[in-house]
């Protein structure tokens, strides 16, 4: 028989690439002259992970490791022919060693705008994504695929692909299941195409909404953001934390770790001023939590600094804390040109090279989107600048998720299949539930749900007015569904010829609405002048109007760069809304209003003076089918605000779980919030009971039942969301008024009732004491129990030394 041949590094002439060589250990046994090479180790897909990684990166050259360690994606042009296929003449050319990562295959050319240049459809991104992962397989030396990654916010952002509520949409809808199955669907178009990693999902707290990226975020409180963000990795990558991704499955990169949604003044990218303490109550929590339970394949750090250490240099954050006491072993991969920032933000290092080294001696694995910085790590290896064995530890972990992934065995995506899943049947109906679900009503005099019979004339006259009326405002990161139905659409759907529809723009708010598009210009106030007296004489003859306002995708973005903002330092309606709002109030007509928005915004005097208001935020591809059934009454809104909305700017920061010490009021102002956190209405009624409690003393370790009684008081089927808070009456540092700790969707008959059981453990009534240590602290705790952060019974439970 034939012994395994041992290997061992060849000491080369300078220049040449590595090679192995077997040994025969028994001179007497040859090998036959047609005897096969022997397969190596990492391609043996029965081996363990880490062997195979182990294998492979001890075959490897600097320059390889390094090729791993970088993405290719506003320089794909130069990898691309005229018929926009990959040149391997090319890829050889300009990445000789291999490429680690490619960024968003379903993209025409980069950092454009679809609107500019259309993506590739689900065919032309395979063609892609097999030509490249062929000629990496083939034509490199070692044969390793290329991890491809896409943007998956609120569906998969691609040609043809599902496009879901964004993501404060989905918190609306308290609904981790919701969010789970609407995951299942991204992941699945995904990975049909070839893809393994989604850049989802945010688990950012957001407690400013003058930050345009608040839209993407699952809104203020740490223990909802949780929850979600772990149901969103499930959906993502499988319940369980699967050590290898299952087919349909994409690895989830949770970000942006941390701080990042209360920067300062509001300012992407600003710094977060936020104390170790403040860290752990409320910023670490959500991260810590999708960890801990979901297990996401990579993490991405923040742009922004805390206590004048930006995230991708913070060896504190990204080693003590995450992979220390949190324990992840995953990939920590930089956020878009955030390695380079190091240098031309911060100004922490001179120059590219030196932030390099920087971030990945803090820990971070892989350079996106171009590998600017990275691609400079040779160079400081052999400078003695950089230890080899930084650069190894790097490798191995984005080895690990190529392996896990089983991208060496099946690299390859079928383009019959992919057309298949995309945008199927079933994920359409799934973005129609999940934009009903999310839909918040704030305020109702009774004029909803719009009946037709009550409209008053033979063939009642409905007037639709407003600049998000005719159009499905789809929010950032979007994709580019084949069908979109705006509000307009949804309403002349529902009813037909029942009802005359009349419809008038009323205001432009921007003069583009292209969330890729760097100069924001507002519309003309005098051509807006002619617009709104246009809409009160379309609406003169009306019965009804709805009026749908808000927020363009370029008024409510990521402010990406200097010349490409997105922050706001106002909260209120942009450009003429207020105006056209006054002057359709005017004809004295029932007016009910849908606000289609990425940002909350205080809407004081259209709170006050509406008949009825709905928050929609952006709801995705069928939104307008679920407002128009919403307004209609087909859909009893069930949703509950993930935010707190403030009445002015001057409020912030404004958010339900202050400390004691806060919002103590101002001078000529109300204090108190327009609408508060977890608050929605329904258009049937609902009774919450007081908290009981299985026993009123428990230990440190201990747990207790809480059960609260639900009950339907109204005349309709509806939801309500049972909320369950925790407040320490007498801690050793301040606590806050209430803590979220449970919540439940529940979904009763008129006249049912149904009890709603927690159970609440330690991890409910921890504090970092005054030695930032974790402990729960005997006392008395007060557990409240309602349907929003405002209207609570309460009960105390005693924990006992």
């Amino acid at each position: 028989m034939l012994l395994r041949p041992i290997r061992r590094p060849v000491r080369l002439r300078s220049g040449a690439r590595p090679r192995t060589v077997g040994l025969i250990l028994a001179a007497s046994l040859a090998l036959p002259a047609n005897a096969a090479v022997e397969r190596p180790l990492y391609k043996d897909a029965h081996a363990p992970v880490a062997a195979r990684v182990d294998d492979l990166l001890a075959r490897m050259t600097l320059a390889e490791k390094v090729a791993q360690l970088v993405t290719v994606w506003e320089g794909k042009v130069k990898l691309l022919d005229t018929h926009q296929r990959l040149d391997p003449a090319a890829r050889a050319m300009l990445y000789p060693d291999g490429i680690g990562g490619f960024a968003r295959p379903s993209d025409a050319a980069g950092a454009v705008s679809p609107r500019v240049l259309a993506g590739r459809d689900v065919r032309s991104t395979i063609e892609l994504v097999n030509d490249l992962q062929r000629d990496a397989l083939t034509h490199t030396r070692l044969g390793i695929p290329i991890l491809f990654h896409e943007e998956g916010l609120h569906g998969y952002a691609a040609l043809g692909a599902t496009s879901f509520p964004v993501p404060i949409a989905l918190a609306s809808s308290w609904d981790p299941d919701l969010v789970r199955r609407t995951n299942v669907v991204t992941a699945r178009e995904m990975s049909a195409r070839g893809v393994t990693q989604a850049l989802s999902p945010v688990v950012d707290i957001a407690r400013d909404p003058r930050w345009g990226r608040i839209e993407e975020t699952f809104g203020e409180d740490p223990y909802l953001v949780g929850e979600l963000g772990v149901a969103a990795i499930e959906g993502l990558e499988g319940v369980g934390k699967p050590q290898m991704l299952a087919p349909g499955k994409v690895f989830a990169t949770l970000k942006h770790l941390t701080g990042h949604g209360q920067p300062e003044s509001g300012t992407n990218t600003g710094p977060a001023p936020i104390s170790e303490r403040e860290l752990r109550e409320n910023f670490f929590p959500p991260f810590e939590q999708a960890i801990a339970r979901a297990g996401p394949g990579a993490v991405m750090p923040s742009y922004n600094e805390i206590d004048g250490v930006p995230s991708h240099a913070s060896k504190w954050l990204l080693q003590t804390v995450l992979r220390g006491e949190w324990g992840f072993t995953g990939a920590i991969v930089s956020d878009y040109s955030a390695i380079d920032q190091i240098a031309d933000l911060h100004h922490i290092a001179p120059d590219h090279q030196a932030a390099a080294i920087i971030a990945l001696s803090a820990g971070v694995d892989s350079d996106l989107p171009d590998g600017n910085s990275y691609k400079t790590l040779a160079a400081s290896v052999a400078a003695n600048r950089v230890p080899v064995a930084l650069i190894d530890d790097a490798v191995r972990k984005m080895l690990e998720i190529k392996f896990r992934a089983g991208l060496f065995e099946h690299p390859y995506a079928d383009a019959k299949a992919a057309v298949a899943v995309t945008n199927s049947a079933d994920a359409r109906a799934l973005a129609k539930v999940a934009a009903a679900r999310s839909i918040v009503l704030l305020k109702n005099d009774g004029t909803l749900p719009l009946a037709l019979s009550s409209l008053g004339a033979a063939v009642p006259v409905i007037a639709v007015i407003g600049p998000n009326a005719a159009v499905a405002r789809l929010g950032g990161y979007y994709g580019q569904p084949p069908v979109t139905v705006s509000l307009l659409d949804g309403i002349k759907a529902k009813v037909g010829s029942r009802v005359r529809i009349v419809t008038s723009l009323g205001v432009k708010i921007t003069e583009n609405d292209d969330w890729w598009e760097d100069k924001v210009t507002l519309a003309d106030p005098a051509e807006n002048a002619k617009r709104i007296a246009a809409a009160v004489d379309t609406a003169r003859g009306a019965d009804t109007i709805v009026l749908a306002i808000g927020d363009t995708e370029q008024t409510s973005r990521e402010g990406w760069a200097d010349n490409h903002l997105g922050d706001r330092a106002s909260i209120d309606l942009v450009g003429e809304q207020q105006a056209l709002f006054d002057a359709l109030k005017a004809l004295g007509k029932p007016i009910v209003v849908v606000m289609i928005n990425g940002r909350p915004l205080a809407i004081n005097r259209v709170a006050e003076q509406a008949n009825a208001v709905i928050e929609g935020w952006y709801l995705g591809e069928q939104g307008g089918t679920a407002l128009a059934d919403a307004l209609f009454g087909d859909v009893n809104p069930g949703g509950k605000l993930p935010v707190t909305i403030a009445r002015s700017v001057g409020q912030l920061p404004m958010f339900y779980n202050y400390k004691p010490s806060a919002h103590r009021g101002y001078l000529f102002s109300d204090k108190t919030p327009l609408f508060p956190f977890g608050f929605g209405l329904s258009y049937t009624t609902f009774a919450v009971g007081e908290p009981r409690l299985s026993t009123p003393t428990i230990r440190p370790d201990g747990t207790v039942d809480v059960s609260v009684e639900v009950r339907n008081t109204g005349a309709r089927a509806g939801d309500e969301v049972v909320q369950l808070y925790v407040h320490d009456k007498v801690p050793s540092v301040t606590r806050p008024v209430k803590e979220l700790k449970a919540f439940e969707r529940v979904t009763l008959q008129p006249g049912e009732a149904r009890t709603v059981k927690f159970t609440l453990d330690h991890r409910a009534f921890e504090l970092w004491n005054l030695e930032m240590k974790r402990v729960v602290e005997p006392g008395e705790f007060e557990i409240m129990a309602g349907n929003s952060s405002v209207a609570l019974k309460s009960a105390t439970l005693t924990i006992a030394r």
